[in-house]
């Protein structure tokens, strides 16, 4: 079955920065693929470039089948309305002189989905009823709402176009606890009444497991393993994946009788390398955990290759 959206060495350089580095991936229709690792290592990179927020430098981008990587804009633009974006700060992402009615309704306008102003407008409160907020929302300017409504606005607006992919970056981290999960529960309940594909880009791995069908590890702007959620977290074979989900918080790490392998906390050691100058071989070597490592560490740069479990990492020792 052809992937809804399929990336192939896709690259994303600043300059000398490289913050996306030949990454390839597919994300099947109705699917939700997580995309995690620290903060810096490319994850919302990749996310914009996908969508052609930024440029790529190199690589493929397929969308339904069709290559849009060097599609100009203006010929983008009919693709442009099935490829939306959920933002990290609800807050930025909303014109505050705009009313909450025109910011979602803007879409419709410039992909001409509406004929009329009254056509418009019951779009509009279709869409605010979806995400949970009342009627008169409309009318009101963004200042007057929370964070938390302020993201179920952003969400209407991304839902304005019926699309059939969106990227959702980081799209809880700035609300309350209390909050957080309220959203992730409305974008479960989008996906499956509108068919929506995700790639949800987050730090917070709990959320992610919860979530997330598939989930890729990035390090230092590249993917470095890739696996169905429930094998990543029950084996993964990285040891970067490894580390990331020893600092998972559990109530049952040091409670008499948990597994062994729970109780451990991997602490990283150095700060991850600059991605002006990655490390030869593995960019992760600097950093690695394991003892006596193989000399291909320091030298060879290891390639995503799929393991025993049916996962895929890019690791000299993943056995």
């Amino acid at each position: 079955m052809t992937p809804l959206l399929s990336i192939a060495n896709l690259t994303k350089h600043f300059g000398p920065v490289r913050a996306v580095e030949s990454v390839s991936l597919d994300v099947a229709k109705g699917e939700t693929l997580g995309l995690v690792g620290e903060s810096g290592c490319g994850k919302s990179t990749l996310g914009k470039t996908v969508l052609r927020l930024h440029e790529p430098t190199s690589g493929v981008i397929r969308f339904d089948g069709v290559d849009i990587t060097r599609i100009p804009q203006r010929q983008l633009r009919p693709t442009r309305r099935h490829l939306q974006m959920i933002f990290q700060d609800p807050a930025a992402s909303l014109n505050p002189r705009m009313s909450v009615g025109a910011a979602i309704s803007e879409p419709l306008e410039i992909h001409a989905l509406a004929q009329t102003a009254a056509e418009r407008d019951t779009r509009v409160q279709e869409l605010l009823e979806k995400v949970g907020l009342p009627p008169d929302a409309a009318k009101r300017y963004p200042h007057e709402f929370s964070g938390g409504q302020k993201q179920r606005i952003g969400i209407a607006r991304a839902l304005a176009c019926k699309p059939q992919f969106i990227v959702c970056d980081e799209p809880i981290s700035a609300l309350d606890v209390s909050i957080q999960a309220q959203i992730v529960n409305l974008l479960e309940d989008l996906q499956d009444a509108e068919g929506l594909t995700y790639l949800f880009v987050s730090h917070d791995l709990k959320i992610v497991q919860h979530i997330c069908d598939r989930v890729a590890v990035m390090y230092l702007g590249r993917i470095v393993e890739l696996a169905e959620a429930r094998t990543l977290y029950r084996t993964p074979k990285h040891p970067y994946t490894q580390a990331l989900l020893s600092a998972v918080p559990r109530i049952d790490r040091f409670a008499a009788g948990a597994p062994a392998g729970r109780k451990e906390r991997v602490i990283l050691q150095g700060d991850v390398p600059s991605p002006l100058a990655p490390p030869p071989g593995c960019a992760f070597h600097p950093r690695c955990p394991v003892k006596d490592k193989p000399e291909a560490c320091f030298k060879e740069l290891p390639k995503l290759r799929v393991l025993p479990n049916g996962a895929q990492a890019a690791c000299h020792v993943a056995e």
